[in-house]
């Protein structure tokens, strides 16, 4: 995976965006610990409280060509912490990926999540993804003034009323 680190300061803070290693599975499945139950849900859909191992390997285990992640990291007290992530998986369309975002509470309405899927999108095209898309539970209000933002499409998910599936033609 050939992607540079991106350097930025948000609130103040030095922040760093980059692709999500195997070796960030502590910092990933303490990521998802930390979100609130609210922001667990948007995520997951279900009352997950933390992650599994064989989850958290799984997260942190991209292809940069099927899959990809990329992380924002800052330091506390002297350790790399993961305050958000974007992503895609495959779909079974060679050239359309499924993607996902999730921002720390405390980081949530700064513009990470806009950088994120910016930097995803980018590298996405680059990679010769043609359309990402993102399955999200109609309510998830921050997440629909996000896509709106980044210019994706929204409709109605056919099979779950209470769904909502934003897409992006890259």
């Amino acid at each position: 995976m050939n992607t540079t680190n991106l350097q930025l300061h948000i609130s103040g803070r030095s922040v760093t965006i980059r692709p999500i290693r195997i070796s960030d599975q502590a910092i990933e499945a303490e990521f998802v610990r930390r979100l609130s139950p609210l922001s667990r849900h948007y995520r997951f859909f279900s009352g997950i409280r933390e992650l599994s191992p064989r989850a958290a390997k799984s997260f942190c285990d991209v292809d940069g060509n099927h899959s990809m992640a990329f992380i924002a990291t800052l330091q506390e007290e002297g350790q790399e912490t993961q305050i958000g992530v974007s992503r895609f998986a495959p779909n079974n369309k060679e050239d359309v990926r499924e993607m996902a975002l999730t921002i720390a509470d405390s980081w949530q309405k700064q513009g990470l999540g806009k950088l994120l899927c910016e930097k995803l999108f980018e590298f996405a095209k680059d990679h010769g993804v043609k359309k990402l898309y993102s399955v999200e539970l109609a309510d998830n209000q921050a997440m629909h003034d996000l896509a709106r933002e980044l210019g994706m499409t929204a409709t109605t998910d056919k099979d779950d009323a209470k769904q909502v599936i934003y897409s992006l033609t890259l």
